[in-house]
């Protein structure tokens, strides 16, 4: 994503027009249009304050991303009885189908006899409760994945 469009998203977000934050840094409409639209960019003291208008940090700023900031504040949100009332498996299966159809070619209590080994020496060698083992070993899966690509 540009610099321009994380500006614009950034203002959008935050229910600012560009004649407001043009009036907040004491420049013209048009110069946050051209910042905007990566015609010309903002120095790094009018970046600052973009990112303080903005409530973002510089490097926030610089990669914003609405739908990301969207879904964090999402997830902080949601309460804990929320949370356990949604079929996770079924949500993200729209996503990844293959979620909703490998229980019938995949022999998980093989799999699934490893994993309860990994929670519970979790649990044991770090004194980790239920959910936080899982969050681990389910941040660990990630990175070794995430590491193969």
């Amino acid at each position: 994503m540009s610099l321009g469009n994380s500006l614009f998203n950034a203002r959008k977000k935050n229910g600012m027009s560009q004649e407001e934050v043009a009036e907040k840094l004491g420049v013209s409409r048009q110069t946050i249009s051209k910042w905007e639209l990566d015609e010309t960019l903002p120095d790094i003291q009018q970046s600052k304050r973009l990112s303080n208008l903005y409530h973002l940090t510089l490097d926030e700023l610089i990669d914003f991303d609405m739908d990301v900031k969207e879904i964090e504040q999402i997830i902080e949100k949601t309460k804990d009885e929320v949370e356990q009332k949604i079929d996770w498996t079924n949500a993200w299966g729209k996503k990844y189908p293959i979620l909703l159809t490998y229980q019938k070619e995949v022999k998980i209590e093989q799999y699934a006899t490893r994993i309860r080994e990994l929670l519970d020496s979790l649990q044991k060698r770090y004194d980790y409760n239920d959910l936080d083992a899982m969050l681990v070993l389910k941040d660990i899966l990630y990175q070794v994945w995430k590491s193969k690509k």
